[in-house]
């Protein structure tokens, strides 16, 4: 455990994550009082970044479980090893063993496929896994349910089996990037931050420190660029994620500064729908460039 709110701001900027006094905080307390943090935002500002490097700073495992439309609680805790059952019941077969015995055999943690959840509360290492539930937002209502025993006593229960609970508390980060309102009763269990777009000045920092030998003009002229795109009215406005990939394509370039032909050959690295694409390309697009040159 990292004994202060400025042991964690130090942890992450020593492993590259630029934070800031909220957000270090949020995590601070979430180790003190065990409780899992729900990280929400626009995409692409670093959300799951947070879970990459609080395993970085603790030192351990970082199991990931992805959610989508459809995923369910087999998927997310565990599955049972079928052809294995079907091969014991057949060993079991010739040994004369009776039913009732072939059953305990079979419906026991020996023929489980572990899936993250279940991964994470059984886990036995030394230092407590981080648990990444990343975009919560994209699962069902009824998986969001089922998360409530998860994070309320960090338990399981498997039919067969009985409950499980966690030898060593997980680290629990949850992800959202809000396609759809998260229950109430979900967020109660959490503590809550959201993650904005960054100010300039941090998003100068965030290239610096992702983007080695990064030329200052070009970098500053890419923030200035950045932060006045993300005034636009635009579907999906790029975040930090499209900032750092458009900086290493500029470096690829050998550019050292922002130029309309090369921005207009390079903004896929910025807009991923051709409806925002063409729509920024209808806009004025020398004035917004002449502004991110400061001219």
């Amino acid at each position: 455990m990292l004994e202060s709110i400025e042991a964690i701001e130090k942890a992450l900027t020593e492993n590259q994550y630029v934070t800031d006094r909220p957000l270090a905080t949020v995590l601070y307390l979430a180790q003190m009082i065990r409780k899992p943090v729900l990280l929400e935002g626009e995409p692409g500002v670093g959300k799951t970044e947070v879970a990459k490097v609080l395993a970085k700073v603790y030192d351990t495992q970082l199991i990931r479980l992805q959610c989508y439309e459809g995923l369910d609680v087999h998927s997310a805790l565990y599955e049972w090893n079928y052809p294995r059952q079907i091969l014991e019941i057949r060993i079991s077969e010739l040994g004369h063993k009776s039913k009732e015995e072939v059953k305990k055999d079979i419906f026991s943690e020996e023929f489980l496929l572990k899936r993250p959840l279940l991964e994470a509360i059984t886990s036995d290492a030394s230092s407590p896994p981080v648990l990444l539930i990343d975009e919560i937002d994209r699962s069902d209502e009824e998986f969001e349910a089922f998360l409530l025993e998860v994070l309320s006593d960090f338990q399981v229960t498997i039919p067969e089996i009985g409950t499980i609970t966690a030898r060593h508390q997980p680290h629990i980060i949850l992800t959202s990037n809000r396609t759809r309102e998260i229950h109430d009763a979900l967020r109660r269990r959490c503590i809550y931050h959201w993650i904005d777009y960054p100010s300039f000045e941090k998003e100068l920092k965030i290239i610096n420190t992702k983007v080695p030998g990064i030329k200052e003009k070009l970098a500053e002229q890419v923030c200035n660029f950045m932060q006045l795109l993300r005034e636009e009215d635009f579907y999906k406005k790029p975040g930090v994620s499209e900032t750092l990939d458009w900086a290493m394509a500029l470096i690829s370039l050998h550019k050292d500064g922002l130029d309309e032909e090369t921005l207009r050959t390079t903004l896929g690295c910025l807009f991923k729908n051709n409806e925002d694409m063409n729509k920024f390309l209808s806009q004025d697009m020398e004035r917004l460039l002449s502004a991110a040159r400061n001219e």
